[in-house]
């Protein structure tokens, strides 16, 4: 058993799926630390490796805790969930921007007066730089810069070449809607719960799979020993149909009695073939849950030998119904992944409330420019005067950075910004909507605790019914038993006749074969009371470790 538990953690590909739900959570935590919002990932469990049914109902794992919140489609529309509602987030993600390019223009004045000359031309080459971030806090600023160089055949510039620096420095600060850190980093809290539902949602994975396993290996073991009782008891009709056969040769018996001997014999032979059928299914139900492919011929025709024909002793059998259902709601990841969701959901509430909030912002922007140049030959050549040609400005780039930064030309401004948005029913609504949804998970909530409670009882009294119905198959098992020593002593006692015998033996086969399906439909349900109380990976010894890395050490 624990080794096909051991293959199924490397190889099932239910896990193997689950597996990737890991990182994809991991994926989720960084881009909400940008500011992003959480796609959420999916908990519920993978069923798809086939078999191993249990006797008795369960139900999913986490089916209320999804990390989308639990959205689903509705009639004529789209349903979606309030979770992660409310103001706007800006990224956290440093922003750099740069644009460079060079310009020549051409263009024809009407006005000649009012340059002196009837076509102007520039040449401009400009750099632009930005940069921009956000904070949790609702903080963002933006820092710009702008660097020119232009020339003209304008006469009436005292520059030319004519060099323009500035920067400019703007800071906005919420002070109501979109203020804080709750409301900035909902989407990374609610990142890091669905990053926990993942880890619970695996376990639940690992439980279920594992699960599966163990019932498709009882039921191996009920198709392995209900072939071998099959091909005994065919053994013993042909054994039977010689004896008789020989003694008709000798004119002992009646012919009719061979008749019958060849009836039980084809009979044995139908039930063998069906009991072969049967286990070769089985085969290949544990091959499919224990490997990545079945493409191998050899594989498929490779038998498979339980070696473990009685399961051990389970503690869970014999304990009261109170501890059994408090271990499962301590232990069970459903339990856990509800409350998470609960968690979130009470999050989520102070979220959606902060945007019925007025928008109000305190803004600041301070402003700096700075000019350069060579002087224009042209300006004196025009006739302008050399007073009004000469200029104090400096002549390179550097001094017109110098003069950007030292406060020679500074613009400041503060000020605030407020919004209000009239009636702000869409917001009225989200909050009373997410209020609604969160009164939904407390009675999901309380719903969950009454299914462990039922889940738990139900496997109990299946574990009570199929241990009776053990106890009544070995009683009959034991009485067939007895009955087929008797008829073997009084044929050879020549009291009875070998059909007789021969029919003792059918009802020995018989009720061997239904101890067989007893016996493996108690191993399933203590396999299932252990599902319930959530104790399958400890009564295994199942490392999650071991499960989330697909290589088992121990």
């Amino acid at each position: 058993m624990k080794d096909a538990i051991a293959l199924a953690l490397e190889n099932n590909l239910d896990i193997a799926f689950y597996r990737y739900n890991l990182p994809i959570a991991d994926t989720d935590i960084l881009r909400t630390k940008a500011g992003g919002q959480a796609n959420g990932v999916a908990t519920n469990v993978s069923s798809n490796t086939e078999g191993g049914a249990s006797g008795t109902s369960s139900s999913n794992a986490g089916v209320s805790a999804t990390g989308s919140g639990g959205g689903a489609g509705g009639a004529g529309g789209l349903v979606t969930s309030t979770l992660g509602a409310g103001s706007a987030i800006n990224s956290f993600d440093p922003v750099v921007s740069v644009q460079g390019f060079v310009d020549h223009t051409t263009a024809t004045e009407t006005n000649s007066v009012l340059y002196g000359i009837p076509t102007v031309k520039y040449n401009t080459i400009e750099f632009l730089y930005g940069y921009s971030q956000a904070y949790p806090t609702g903080t963002s600023f933006s820092l710009n810069y702008e660097g020119q160089r232009q020339t003209s055949n304008i006469p009436e510039n005292i520059l030319n070449p004519q060099i323009y620096s500035a920067f400019e420095l703007s800071v906005n600060q919420p002070l109501l809607q979109g203020f804080g850190l709750a409301t900035n980093e909902r989407y990374i809290h609610i990142a890091k719960k669905n990053r926990q539902l993942t880890d619970l949602g695996f376990r639940a994975q690992v439980i279920a799979t594992v699960t599966q396993v163990e019932n498709i290996y009882w039921d191996l073991v009920s198709a392995y020993q209900d072939e071998q009782i099959k091909e005994h008891s065919l053994a013993y009709a042909n054994e039977t149909l010689s004896d008789d056969q020989k003694q008709l040769d000798l004119k002992a018996i009646p012919a009719m009695q061979v008749m019958k001997d060849q009836s039980a014999v084809a009979t044995s032979e139908g039930d063998l073939t069906v009991a072969k059928a049967t286990l070769h299914l089985n085969e290949m139900l544990i091959k499919d849950a224990l490997t990545k492919t079945l493409d191998d011929p050899a594989l498929a025709e490779m038998p498979v030998i339980p070696l473990d024909l009685q399961g051990s002793d389970d503690p869970n059998s014999d304990a009261p119904i109170d501890a059994l259902i408090e271990q499962a709601e301590k232990n069970r990841p459903d339990v856990s992944m509800d409350d998470l969701a609960m968690q979130i959901a009470q999050n989520n509430l102070k979220t959606v409330k902060n945007e019925l909030l007025p928008s109000l912002s305190l803004y600041g922007n301070f402003y700096g420019s700075g000019y350069g140049g060579q002087l224009n030959p042209a300006c004196l050549e025009a006739g302008y005067s050399a007073e009004y040609c000469s200029t104090t400005l400096p002549g390179g780039i550097g001094g017109a950075l110098q003069d950007t930064f030292n406060y020679s030309s500074p613009e400041y401004t503060v000020g605030f910004k407020l919004n209000l948005t009239l009636r702000n029913r869409v917001a009225k609504a989200d909050q009373f909507r997410a209020v609604l949804e969160y009164r939904q998970k407390e009675l999901t909530f309380e719903a969950q605790k009454k299914q462990i409670r039922f889940d738990v009882r139900n496997s109990q009294y299946a574990l009570q019914q199929a241990k009776a119905r053990v106890l009544a198959a070995e009683k009959a098992r034991d009485l067939a038993q007895k009955t087929f020593d008797v008829a073997k002593q009084e044929q050879q006692l020549g009291a009875m006749s070998s059909y007789d015998t021969l029919t003792s033996e059918q009802a020995l086969a018989l009720a061997e074969s239904t101890l067989a399906v007893a016996q493996g439909a108690y191993e399933k349900t203590k396999v299932d009371i252990d599902r319930a109380t959530g104790s399958t990976l400890d009564r295994m010894d199942v490392s999650i470790d071991d499960a989330k890395s697909g290589v088992v050490t121990h």
